[in-house]
């Protein structure tokens, strides 16, 4: 075990560009991966790759070492999945990634649920509004509100989420009510903008068919709470899902704006690696989330068609 731990450590130093990296990767410290880096070159009797402070580099050795190491490792986990999937209960460590919003309110607390139900499960859960290379931070499952394009992972489809557009009653009071979609261009709309969104563009669905809008505002955020704060504040006009807003829409703290002209839903999917036999781990959680979690976003948005 100790040999294909100290190799599953050279992929990710290698796939990653750094021990650092690595390390954070694997939650280890960059002297722990440098050990287990010098215990495998001892072991081999070879070295595998140049290091510096910054970077790393294929010796001769290291890059027939690490397709071998791939070819072993995918085949170790191959070998565990089918074990597990005859009898055995999901073990091991599961990297989850999903956005802020949903992780912290409707996939945090589902969690311990999971871990009751499967104890020698160690769920790792990372949130993050950006779009994250899921090969890059070795996920296991990713949680998406989006529009799918990760070819290299199967995606299963839990649902489409409605979503509106919404405003505090003074900021309409102030800057006055939207009547039509290109109304929409001269207010100020809070965008979720990072390297990738496509959430400056906002996509209604209107009686001739979708009508994309190039919308622009003061202020943007690549945290999906920070715009429902600051639409809350009466800064502008923001575009959330409706179970998200559900609460200040029935207090009246926000107002749908252009309810005849809806935002289209987006899909909420999981994310996992495209294998033969998937780990146990990965198929109970996958099983668990998507029995659950229709229902958490009922109790959260009643009035949503989900």
């Amino acid at each position: 075990m100790a040999l294909l731990e100290n190799m599953r450590v050279f992929v990710r130093v290698v796939e990653l560009g750094s021990l650092s990296a690595a390390g954070r990767s694997l939650r280890l410290s960059p002297a722990v991966v440098s050990h287990r880096l010098q215990s495998l070159e001892e072991h081999l009797n070879a070295r595998l790759l140049n290091r510096t402070t910054r970077q790393v580099q294929f010796t001769e050795a290291g890059k027939v070492f690490f397709e071998h190491c791939l070819e072993v490792l995918d085949a170790a986990e191959r070998a565990e999945s089918s074990v597990a999937a005859i009898g055995g209960a999901p073990v091991g460590s599961l990297r989850v990634t999903a956005p802020l919003g949903f992780g912290r309110h409707i996939l945090a607390p589902m969690v311990p649920r999971f871990r009751a139900l499967h104890p020698q499960v160690e769920v790792r859960l990372r949130l993050s509004d950006h779009l994250l290379d899921l090969l890059r931070e070795a996920t296991d499952v990713a949680i998406r509100m989006a529009v799918l394009k990760d070819s290299s992972f199967m995606a299963r489809k839990v649902c489409d989420l409605p979503r509106v557009l919404c405003a505090a009653p003074a900021y309409l009071e102030r800057r006055g009510v939207p009547e039509r979609a290109e109304d929409l261009l001269s207010h100020h709309c809070l965008l979720l903008r990072f390297p990738g969104s496509q959430q400056f563009q906002w996509t209604l669905q209107t009686p001739h068919g979708p009508m994309t809008l190039p919308v622009s505002g003061q202020f943007d955020a690549d945290d999906g709470d920070v715009l429902t704060a600051w639409a809350l504040a009466g800064e502008g006009i923001a575009l959330k899902p409706v179970w998200e807003v559900a609460d200040h829409l029935r207090s009246g703290d926000l107002r749908v704006v252009l309810p005849h002209l809806p935002p289209e839903p987006v899909a909420l999917a999981v994310l996992y690696p495209h294998r033969n036999l998937l780990p146990a781990k990965i198929r109970a959680f996958i099983d668990f989330f998507v029995d659950n979690v229709r229902n958490d976003l009922i109790r959260r948005s009643p009035d949503a068609v989900l």
